[in-house]
């Protein structure tokens, strides 16, 4: 018989319905996803990093888990579905959302009402909330449930070095909790890349001789990150730059501008954004719970805004060879729209 369990929410709103996943109580911070498909990438997605995250859509794990669609380690908190597929069907599928989350140690709970919790979150904002077999008296420890040092809990401990069958330029990857598919992408365009820790320090960048700098995505609040933003300030105008997500929040720090956190973010691979510059839209897929300060921009141009709520969703700083957008250019499962801006970059790196 399936166990009961409990999503509590900071402002003491109840849900109850079913365990799956591992046997174990969490706290984080709730957030939904819009997202169709998409979900093996949203459960190793770093950018996830200290969060519960509900899918929006009915049925999760109809085709199963694919460690070959794995973008990196499962680091979300906790897991919430209406329903989970336990007979998924795909020729590539290697077990169960439920089994994957027991290896991992995420807790999960189904069988409550999804479209309920999204609306409480669209109008409150994002909250904390836990999974647990019991309803706490005090929700003291919840309510004051913050994400801290999320970068550096995500990114990798040693270089990396990735290979371009024909090598012809060497890009330096900042690991700020990097999708694997900003790797691929490269590499189809024939860029040997280079993946840096987070704490790699202006000197040891250079000394990879890249002849461009990709910033990446990655979890938490941008303007925690003082070291690496210090690090940016020295690179700027040097070498050609692009930055993706919390790469592209980094870079606007670093050049004077502000960030502040969404309401409830932009999550889910249906974001529509239009470009300035050519007056046309594209759909993309984002996960990010702050945005760029429209504003605070003093050396760079606005490049997208968020079709939706008007937010900064991408910058060009054409006199330093850098640019950054706030969605994923890398999208995989997709949309793959804006996978053209990654030729922008190589256009950069050519002088372009």
């Amino acid at each position: 018989m399936d166990k009961k369990v409990y999503l509590i929410l900071s402002d003491g709103t109840v849900f109850e319905g079913y365990r799956f996943g591992a046997d174990v109580d969490t706290v984080g911070e709730l957030v939904f996803t819009t997202g169709m498909n998409g979900y093996i990438e949203t459960l190793t997605d770093e950018s996830y990093y200290g969060q519960i995250v509900l899918q929006t859509f009915p049925m999760i794990g109809n085709y199963g888990i694919i460690s070959g669609d794995f973008e990196g380690k499962c680091s979300v908190k906790g897991y919430v579905v209406r329903e989970w597929c336990e007979q998924p069907s795909n020729f590539r599928s290697e077990g169960t959302v439920d089994g994957f989350l027991k290896k991992n140690g995420v807790p999960g709970i189904y069988g409550i009402d999804t479209r309920a919790v999204t609306k409480i979150i669209r109008e409150h904002g994002v909250m904390n909330a836990m999974i647990s077999d019991k309803i706490p008296e005090d929700l003291t420890e919840l309510k004051n449930y913050a994400i801290t040092s999320a970068v550096m809990s995500v990114t990798g401990r040693e270089p990396r070095i990735f290979k371009a069958e024909n090598e012809k330029f060497k890009v330096t990857l900042m690991d700020y909790g990097a999708k694997k598919n900003i790797t691929r992408e490269l590499l189809k365009r024939n860029c040997t890349v280079t993946v840096l820790p987070a704490d790699s320090d202006a000197e040891t960048i250079l000394k990879t001789d890249p002849d461009g700098i990709m910033l990446s995505n990655g979890p938490g609040d941008p303007a925690e990150n003082e070291f690496q933003i210090e690090q940016l300030k020295k690179l700027v105008g040097k070498i050609p730059i692009c930055g993706i997500c919390l790469g592209h929040q980094l870079l606007a720090l670093a050049m004077g501008g502000q960030t502040v956190k969404l309401k409830y973010g932009h999550r889910g691979v249906n974001q529509p954004v239009k470009d300035v510059s050519e007056g046309r839209t594209y759909i993309t897929s984002q996960n990010h719970g702050y945005a760029v300060v429209s504003e605070s921009i003093k050396d760079g141009r606005i490049r997208f805004v968020n079709a939706n709520d008007g937010t900064c969703e991408g910058i060009d700083y054409p006199e330093l060879s850098a640019f950054s957008v706030q969605f994923h250019p890398e999208a995989c499962s997709g949309p793959k729209d804006t996978a053209f801006l990654f030729d922008r970059f190589i256009n950069l790196m050519e002088g372009k």
